[in-house]
């Protein structure tokens, strides 16, 4: 029924029920999960995980909060590790975070971003991006070299609706996660409403921004019924109809 396109399971968080919680999702309705890496340590444990459950696939990249880790072989590291399984389905989780003072020189972060998306084209892979206070620089950077990408999606989307429509006119998806469900998030409830479902996707982003009725617990992908049901409500369609679509785009854009 549902598919989480943006989870990271293999954080700590979960090690302690990490099984036991995902052999459950099946029955809570979740037929699949992208397991997204965000450092150099989390990409084998993306591995492990795909290896493990025929239901999670991987994506491998390095976030932009630490790419002041890399260096210049690096990108060949994330190249094997994407090359070295079928159900590896991204690059990802990449992109930009202005957020924090402290966060990686801006300049580094594009550098890599760049080098990442190269990477997706010559692997004929699509990106799953991360943009956080750097909304211009995200949009310049896959105006410029997203040329030749197999697609992609716009993590955890929380742009204007008019950004939005830009991405869907250059065939990006949109990732709505709980953030939806948040009261004051009134710009990602507009671009719901704006936007034909079929450029959405789901992601619960787990184990970080879970949905009302469970906001500031920890997250996991049976709270993609909640995004559902409110993306449902905005768009004045059922659940099922939101879980069959949403389905279909995750399947298209990845190759589930």
């Amino acid at each position: 029924m549902y598919i989480d396109t943006h989870a990271h399971y293999d954080d700590a968080q979960f090690d302690a029920d990490r099984d036991r919680l995902l052999q459950s999702l099946a029955a809570a309705g979740v037929d699949a999960v992208i397991d997204c890496a965000s450092d150099v340590k989390s990409l084998d444990r993306v591995m492990d995980l795909v290896e493990k459950y025929p239901f999670v696939y991987g994506a491998v990249g390095i976030h932009p909060e630490n790419v002041d880790e890399l260096d210049v072989e690096d990108s060949s590291m994330v190249y094997n590790y994407a090359d070295q399984s079928d159900k590896i389905v991204a690059i990802g989780e990449i992109g930009l975070d202005y957020h924090y003072p402290n966060n990686p020189d801006r300049e580094l972060q594009q550098e890599w971003f760049i080098e990442q998306i190269e990477l997706a084209k010559e692997l004929e892979l699509p990106v799953i991006v991360h943009s956080r206070d750097a909304s211009r620089d995200t949009f310049e950077i896959l105006q410029d070299y997203g040329r030749g990408l197999c697609g992609g999606v716009l993590h955890s989307f929380s742009g204007s609706p008019e950004l939005a429509a830009e991405y869907v006119k250059r065939g990006f998806y949109l990732g709505i996660g709980g953030m939806v469900t948040f009261p004051n998030a009134k710009k990602v409830a507009a671009t719901v409403e704006r936007i034909p479902l079929e450029h959405l996707l789901i992601e619960t982003d787990c184990p970080y921004l879970a949905p009302v009725p469970n906001r500031g617990h920890r997250n996991d992908s049976r709270n993609l019924a909640y995004i559902a049901a409110r993306i449902a409500g905005i768009k004045g369609v059922t659940v099922e109809e939101v879980a069959r679509v949403t389905s279909e785009n995750a399947r298209r854009l990845f190759g589930l």
